[in-house]
């Protein structure tokens, strides 16, 4: 696992750090997602999740926790996330730390079944976040069906935004609609100190990208990158 932090840059500190698959030698996730078939599928998504939960308490990880899963891989909710629980009993790891992510990209074949998975998911005390918001399949027709904590909105709406009048009103009123619904917003795929003041006049605080820090393999990053400079 790599792990890359969520900031808060309006208190300097790390709101989670999301666990990033990759091979024991380092080697980048497009060469282990070739591997996943749907034969394994389900093994890998609950490794995943297993794998992150370990290798963050060695790393001795004290903020949130952010795994992303796959809801095409849950036959049934609560069988599917015993693993996960019995894990974070084993090494005592909060499950109100542990932020679900699944990425709008994925064609979800059963959105019924996918609002099962995150209503289950709550009553459990995990949170649950929309990774990807704005590139995927649905869109607004997903946020209408399904309701998660958090948004990620994705790297196309936020490259360039401080000069891009039409990206910047399409991050306002989504900001402003996720507040209406008590979603919170996290900008990811931030990569200049433009971008991200652009992200502070809007009222985004929680942010993520290769400007703050890029993912570390099995280690822990703190400070975003521009303070340690």
């Amino acid at each position: 696992m790599a792990f890359q932090p969520i900031f808060d840059v309006e208190t300097g500190r790390v709101f989670a750090q999301e666990a990033l698959v990759r091979g024991k030698d380092g080697r980048s996730a497009g060469e282990i997602f070739q591997k996943v078939t749907d034969e394994n599928r389900y093994r890998f998504d609950q490794l995943c999740r297993t794998t992150a939960i370990e290798v963050a308490t060695r790393l001795g990880l004290e903020d949130g926790l952010s795994i992303n899963f796959m809801p095409n891989a849950v036959y049934e909710p609560l069988h599917c996330i015993s693993h996960t629980l019995w894990t974070a009993d084993k090494y005592d790891f909060d499950v109100s730390r542990i932020i679900f992510e699944f990425t709008e990209t994925e064609l979800v074949r059963d959105v019924s079944h996918l609002k099962t998975i995150i209503e289950t998911y709550k009553e459990i005390g995990f949170r649950t976040a929309i990774d990807d918001f704005g590139a995927g399949f649905s869109g607004l027709n997903l946020l209408a069906d399904v309701v998660p904590d958090l948004i990620k909105l994705d790297r196309h709406l936020i490259t360039g935004l401080h000069r891009d009048a039409v990206r910047r009103a399409i991050v306002a009123r989504t900001k402003q609609l996720c507040d209406d619904l008590g979603v919170v917003v996290i900008a990811e795929g931030v990569e200049t100190a433009d971008e991200l003041d652009a992200l502070r006049e809007l009222g985004i605080t929680l942010v993520q990208g290769y400007y703050l820090c890029r993912p570390q393999f099995e280690q822990i990053v703190s400070r975003p990158s521009y303070l340690q400079r």
